[in-house]
């Protein structure tokens, strides 16, 4: 039997296996810097040192944009940050509230949390890309005309769900109102008037 405790143990790190490690490890310390090499992404902050990134093209309300992004950045960070489109608000930052909601190819989605290259190629639609120029979107007037906000910071994101329904769905039910906006909260409690807004745009949308 051989008495050589370092052969019998394969979990025993001898010391010509400890300084191959430490030479292993000087090594990707040495080339880690090359591979994590940080990037300058302008901001309307001024530039921010990122470590990574990927550049992505995508439509936000009508105009094609290229920009490249860190690969941590959200849809939000990119649309207020980089492009200046503060509609969508960042209020949980979790997606629990909706008030960050925004279309992408056509559905809501929580704009805090959708990494921003995964709108790589899409068409992104804000609350300041409701309107057609001058002319609100029935959605935008029935809110007016239904108090349909109060404090206003939820809005956004209501339009944007509400919009979004209505264009799957144009003559909802109260229940298929309440439903698809569920995902949407209002500090203010101002839900009634809400979902009112919502069904009187199907209203005159359906007229118009």
């Amino acid at each position: 039997m051989d008495k050589n405790p370092a052969k019998n143990n394969p979990r025993r790190v001898t010391r010509r296996a400890f300084i191959k490690g430490m030479g292993t490890g000087a090594l990707g310390t040495a080339v880690l810097p090359d591979l994590l090499r940080a990037e300058s992404v302008p901001t309307k902050k001024g530039p921010v040192s990122v470590v990574g990134q990927k550049t992505i093209t995508l439509t936000v309300n009508g105009s094609r944009r290229t920009l490249p992004v860190a690969v941590n950045d959200t849809l939000l960070d990119v649309l207020r940050e980089r492009l200046e489109l503060t509609g969508a608000k960042r209020v949980c930052d979790r997606g629990e509230c909706g008030g960050c909601t925004v279309l992408l190819d056509g559905k809501p989605v929580y704009a805090c949390m959708t990494l921003a290259f995964r709108a790589d190629g899409k068409i992104v639609t804000t609350v300041e890309g409701l309107a057609r120029g001058d002319k609100l979107h029935p959605l935008q007037e029935t809110f007016i005309e239904n108090d349909g906000y109060q404090c206003g910071f939820c809005t956004p994101g209501f339009l944007m769900t509400g919009a979004a329904l209505l264009q799957k769905n144009p003559h909802p039910t109260p229940e298929e109102v309440k439903l698809a906006l569920s995902g949407n909260l209002c500090r203010c409690g101002n839900y009634a008037r809400i979902f009112h807004a919502v069904s009187a745009a199907a209203k005159k949308m359906k007229g118009a």
